[in-house]
């Protein structure tokens, strides 16, 4: 078995690797699921898109400890069936997939559920995708 601190490093991913900072993307639609999951949550989303066609996006965020922090409570202030507004930055292979910043609720109450783009890889891939 991988030590705790060797397994978190492999499941890491720095955000230019994936992510690209040049394409961010604002999508409105309802949660169909939310992981709360080390090193980094995950929430699906159905959009419609401009067919008129649902289609499931999966957006990353900050850790359960750094939702908690930021106010998010588990089955309480998002679950599935909410309708919601997601910014975030697209996945770099054009996937329905993001990495999330900012949600807008139903409400109007905005909260961050990642962080900024970024963090000093700047918008240049940080490997060679393909």
């Amino acid at each position: 078995m991988l030590p705790a601190l060797l397994l978190f490093a492999l499941m890491h991913h720095s955000f230019g690797a994936e992510y690209d900072a040049t394409k961010p993307v604002t999508l409105t639609g309802v949660v169909t699921a939310i992981e709360w999951t080390n090193p980094h949550s995950h929430f699906y989303l159905d959009v419609k898109d401009d067919k008129g066609n649902v289609v499931n996006w999966k957006f990353e965020g900050y850790p359960p400890s750094v939702l908690y922090r930021n106010g998010f409570k588990r089955n309480v202030t998002m679950k599935a069936g909410d309708t919601v507004t997601v910014f975030a930055w697209r996945a770099r292979d054009g996937g329905n997939w993001a990495h999330s910043r900012e949600i807008t609720f139903a409400t109007g109450k905005k909260m961050f559920f990642g962080p900024p783009a970024g963090t000093g890889e700047g918008a240049a891939p940080a490997v060679d995708v393909k």
